[in-house]
């Protein structure tokens, strides 16, 4: 399989399960954990599923401006998911 199949596959599973995780408003208990709500979690997986799937679709746009503004647009998802909808920290960690 080629890296861009792998690609596509990997970002459609993203897309899907953040998709899940909004419609039906419930969460594996780790990503929960994660994240402050389960609103939150959908959005983050589904951006950045989306933002791969137009990454590896812009690889076969023909023109360079195609693929690189779907690469751009890939890039400002990731941002918003990273910004917006980031997993909280573990918070300080204490030294024995």
């Amino acid at each position: 399989m080629s890296t861009e199949v792998l690609g596509g596959l990997a970002g459609l599973a993203l897309f899907i399960f953040g998709m899940r995780m909004l419609v039906w408003g419930q969460a594996p208990g780790m990503i929960v954990r994660s994240f402050r709500s389960v609103r939150d979690a959908g959005y983050y997986h589904l951006l950045f599923g989306l933002a791969l799937l137009i990454y590896v679709g812009g690889l076969h746009l023909p023109g360079t401006v195609a693929a690189q503004a779907a690469g751009l647009l890939a890039v400002v998802l990731v941002g918003v998911a990273v910004v917006r909808f980031r997993p909280r920290g573990r918070g300080p960690t204490r030294k024995a």
